[in-house]
């Protein structure tokens, strides 16, 4: 039954879909930050084996792959983005052997593998750059990255304006053999994050070795990081003007670094190596890129989808939430993708938080200038319940934050003392960083670390608050109501009736409410207004966002429902 409505929207349908599409078009994909999810060997820090031993506590929530932010040889001097070795593990998180034997026993569990690329950059203790450092002026070793002489008087000035996204310039000079000061290498991230010139066919090539070697060791798709960012304007033209958060090009069309055409040749040469390989290989592309300009990383020879950070930054109202929904599935259509859904991830502040603090809040400036008292947390909370059941309602594959099945906020008041993101260092202190977001998650109601650390025989890396202990897996599990079995029952139901096909229709429904229909018949209704809004009448309810939906047979603010009608 369709429900009284004074709203003006109109019926529009996205078709599509079969039964045999592949798994990625659709499936849900679980983030691990290894070194925050589970530690086996008792030294405070996540590892491959705490991932193994709780593999069964991810097929049993129901997801249908897991991604591991990078797990590889690493200083760790960005969370293992600063990667010194691409072909072995780090061995504070275990080994190479270990790691196959995680991802052979995913698989037997029904769980695909995705991992971390890293190629905009190595670590600076990785082997080339080692050699690069040693190395004369102008020679080979030096054309693997982007080395240049400085300006001004005796080349004491950066060789253009650019600026790191972690804070300060983007160049740092190097020291001759001899002692003198020498050329300027390029790292857009942390000066220990060189990065790589992609017009070198050498590197080229060693990132086609480098996904040869775990495809054949059967993972099953690779998530590319800094996507938009490899190819540079290799005239380094200075950029002339201040770029704001430079991970989105929106300022400036034909950017000297971000989101230029010289990119795609790159990508197609990587999509043709996974086309080789049996199973369905993906990969899924982190660009942060106008949206008219995300159709062309997904073309058919290019990546296979890309996240969608449009919906991510989508303010609680049905307009924000309408629209960018509207965009996204119409540009995934023109190239025959879908889109990637996320709410959190580790590096942006998670959602529950952010939906609890006022509209127009910047939410990274919050961290640290507040004021902290204007976060309600009881309300975002009870609109992170909500939400979830839009975004796996919707059309598409959904990526889940490690911990976000357990409701977790962000731990926004860790003190400066522990903090280990780049960000803080490189910004003076005026940005806090991603630190809060990367909180080790609480596995036991109790204990140091609960249940982080193995027997609980070492605090966890970050401290974990006490309020992570009723947030539990331990504390959760088998409890009606609780975030953690929301999750799982709606996992289970959207393979049921959300998953064999990528059909919306849009429904009239009241001011502030979103309502669509799926292929099955099965509805999504979510109520973003400051009223109660009732739910069709006869409809079976599929699962809720709150208890109380049953009861009242009606969405109170901030509560939403899948029904059949």
């Amino acid at each position: 039954m369709t429900p009284a409505t004074n709203a003006s929207s109109t019926e529009s349908t996205v078709d599509g879909g079969d039964m045999l599409a592949p798994w990625w078009r659709r499936g849900v994909v679980y983030q691990v930050y290894p070194r925050s999810f589970a530690d086996a060997n008792g030294d405070g820090t996540g590892d491959v084996n705490g991932l193994r031993a709780r593999l069964p506590y991810l097929a049993e929530l129901g997801v249908d792959a897991v991604w591991i932010n990078p797990w590889y040889t690493s200083p760790l001097n960005d969370g293992g983005y600063d990667v010194a070795d691409y072909r072995n593990i780090e061995a504070r998180f275990g080994s190479l052997a270990d790691a196959e034997a995680m991802i052979s026993e995913a698989h037997e569990l029904g769980i695909r593998v995705i991992c971390d690329l890293v190629p905009n950059h190595t670590s600076s203790e990785h082997e080339w750059f080692k050699e690069a450092l040693a190395a004369e002026p102008g020679t080979a070793s030096r054309a693997r990255y982007h080395f240049r002489p400085g300006r001004g008087e005796n080349g004491d000035e950066p060789p253009t304006d650019w600026t790191s996204v972690f804070g300060g310039p983007s160049w740092t000079r190097t020291t001759n053999v001899d002692g003198t000061p020498g050329d300027w290498y390029l790292h857009l991230f942390d000066p220990t994050q060189p990065d790589m010139n992609w017009t070198n066919a050498e590197v080229r090539a060693e990132f086609v070795s480098i996904l040869r070697f775990w495809l054949d060791r059967g993972v099953d798709g690779f998530r590319v990081d800094v996507a938009h960012g490899l190819a540079k304007d290799m005239s380094f033209p200075d950029l002339g003007e201040a770029t704001g958060d430079i991970l989105v090009s929106e300022h400036k069309d034909n950017h000297p670094y971000w989101d230029r055409d010289d990119v795609h040749p790159i990508i197609r040469e990587w999509r043709a190596v996974l086309d080789e390989y049996e199973g369905d290989r993906m990969m899924v592309a982190e660009a942060w890129v106008r949206p008219e300009r995300l159709p062309l990383y997904v073309r058919p020879d290019e990546y296979h989808q890309s996240f969608d950070f449009d919906f991510l930054t989508c303010e609680w109202n049905a307009d924000s939430f309408r629209n960018t929904i509207d965009t996204s599935l119409a540009q995934a259509r023109l190239v025959n993708s879908t889109v990637t859904w996320v709410l959190s991830n580790h590096d942006v502040v998670r959602h529950p938080t952010r939906y609890g603090l006022p509209q127009g809040t910047d939410w990274r400036r919050w961290l640290l200038d507040g004021p902290h008292d204007i976060l309600d947390a009881e309300a975002g909370k009870a609109r992170a319940r909500a939400v979830i059941l839009l975004v796996l309602g919707l059309p598409g594959s959904s990526y889940l934050y490690q911990g976000e099945e357990l409701g977790l906020p962000e731990v926004w008041d860790l003190p400066p003392e522990v903090l280990d993101d780049p960000v803080w260092t490189l910004s003076e202190g005026t940005r806090k960083g991603r630190d809060g977001c990367r909180v080790p998650i609480p596995w036991t109601a109790d204990g140091a670390s609960f249940g982080f650390v193995e027997g609980d025989t070492a605090a966890a890396w970050l401290p974990m608050p006490a309020s992570f202990g009723p947030l539990s897996a331990e504390a959760q599990a088998g409890v009606e109501g609780s975030s953690l079995e929301l999750y799982r029952s709606a996992l289970a139901v959207r393979k049921m009736h959300f998953a064999a096909d990528e059909a919306l229709t849009w429904l009239e429904s009241p001011d502030g409410v979103l309502a669509f229909q799926r292929g099955s018949g099965a509805q999504v209704w979510v109520n973003v207004s400051g009223g109660t809004a009732p739910l069709p009448e006869g409809a079976t309810l599929l699962v809720a966002s709150h208890a109380e939906v049953a009861k009242n047979g009606a969405l109170a603010p901030n509560q939403s429902a899948w029904i059949l009608p």
